[in-house]
């Protein structure tokens, strides 16, 4: 099973970010996706998630900045950070998760300077 994160990078505050995590080795349809965030120093905390059937849920610090979606055809999920702000800064990690199975990326690192 690989989890690819891509995307991250260093933008000023107020700009955007789409991060995308591809799978493989999975069946990516049945599988929840999830995207977590690490600041240096804090614990890993979650951001976003998308189930199968498309329902979405987000971190409050996020809402109205962050949108998660999901390509089913290309086994991909993605993350459209906008209005960046320097507290976003972090490693983000996506996740494929189901009962009894939780697979992680190998993560990407967001930077947004001030």
């Amino acid at each position: 099973v690989q989890l690819q994160a891509s995307g991250g990078g260093l933008v000023q505050a107020g700009g955007s970010l789409r991060l995308s995590c591809t799978v493989s080795g999975i069946i990516f349809s049945f599988h929840q996706m999830g995207w977590y965030r690490q600041a240096p120093g804090k614990q890993r905390e979650l951001v976003a998630t998308i189930n199968t059937g498309g329902y979405t849920n987000y971190v409050d610090s996020v809402k109205g900045r962050f949108t998660i979606s999901r390509d089913n055809a290309k086994n991909t999920a993605f993350l459209q950070m906008n209005s960046l702000k320097p507290e976003d800064t972090a490693v983000y990690y996506c996740s494929a998760r189901r009962p009894g199975s939780n697979y992680w990326g190998q993560g990407t690192q967001v930077t947004v300077s001030s």
